[in-house]
């Protein structure tokens, strides 16, 4: 089965007016792309594209969207802003978007109970962060919106960065984090986990010499000692920033376990058998 590729409807912008917004970074405003399921009460997972915090990797959302639709999952693509915007409007951009699909869950026809998120690379750190912190409070609350929970239901991080002490790439640090800020500790996400930090699942490749599997590692050693349910599958080759990892046979094999991961969390019916391939 595969899903529409055309979004469901216009993209929704996350507010009327961002907070923290630049407009002289010429960026877009932070917003939604819908891939909503027909029906009532649904799972929906927002996706988060990586790119380092610098761009966003076209391969790792709108596909993305697709297969989950063909779970029986609704789904958004999250364009948030990137460098030279910085912390935290990313994780601004993030919560928002969890609080916008549980306050409008009734006409988007989305479960509120049951709204994950899904990042790759610097999207599975956004996603990671929203998830460990989404008590934090970086500016004020704008409308009723923000006054609801940001706690996602899910989190399903691909090759994650963690902690930036874990990259070989130094300036993701210097992108994100400006010499103003307070609360840094913030993006070291091994300092961040609680028996508060929702599911996760987790898959990475051995061999990736990006984002070092490491991450993945350590961020599940502190879920399991806090005590919280996760999978974590590392995959022998396949380097980074493979998305739905199509052409890497054992790779791949990460969509049929995550699909049979998320049934089993929110008591969806068994995905077919098989590596899901937009080809296909």
């Amino acid at each position: 089965m595969i899903g529409d590729p055309r979004p469901s409807g216009p993209a929704i912008s996350l507010w009327e007016d961002p907070p923290l917004f630049d407009p002289s970074f010429e960026q877009t405003v932070p917003h939604l792309v819908p891939y909503l399921l027909p029906g009532s009460n649904q799972p929906c997972v927002i996706v988060c594209p990586g790119g380092g915090y610098r761009q966003l990797a076209e391969h790792e959302g709108a596909p993305a969207a697709i297969w989950l639709n063909t779970l029986g999952i609704s789904a958004f693509v999250l364009t948030y802003r990137v460098f030279p915007h910085r912390f935290p409007t990313a994780f601004l951009d993030a919560q928002r978007a969890v609080r916008l699909a549980r306050f409008h869950a009734m006409a988007w026809g989305v479960d509120p109970n049951r709204i994950g998120l899904l990042g790759f690379s610097a999207g599975a750190h956004l996603s990671a962060h929203a998830g460990t912190c989404h008590h934090r409070e970086y500016v004020p609350p704008a409308d009723a919106v923000d006054r609801l929970s940001a706690r996602p239901d899910a989190l399903i991080l691909a090759y994650p960065v963690i902690s930036p002490d874990l990259i070989p790439d130094r300036k993701l640090v210097s992108d994100l984090v400006p010499d103003t800020a307070t609360n840094t500790d913030d993006i070291y996400l091994d300092k961040q986990v609680s028996s508060q930090t929702p599911p996760c699942f987790l898959w990475h490749t051995a061999d990736d010499e990006d984002v070092p599997v490491e991450n993945s590692l350590r961020f599940a050693r502190l879920l399991a000692a806090h005590g919280v349910p996760f999978a974590l599958h590392v995959f022998p080759e396949g380097g980074h920033g493979l998305g739905l990892a199509e052409g890497e046979p054992l790779a791949a094999q990460w969509t049929v376990l995550c699909g049979t991961w998320l049934g089993n969390l929110w008591s969806l019916p068994e995905p077919g058998p098989g590596v899901w391939s937009l080809q296909s």
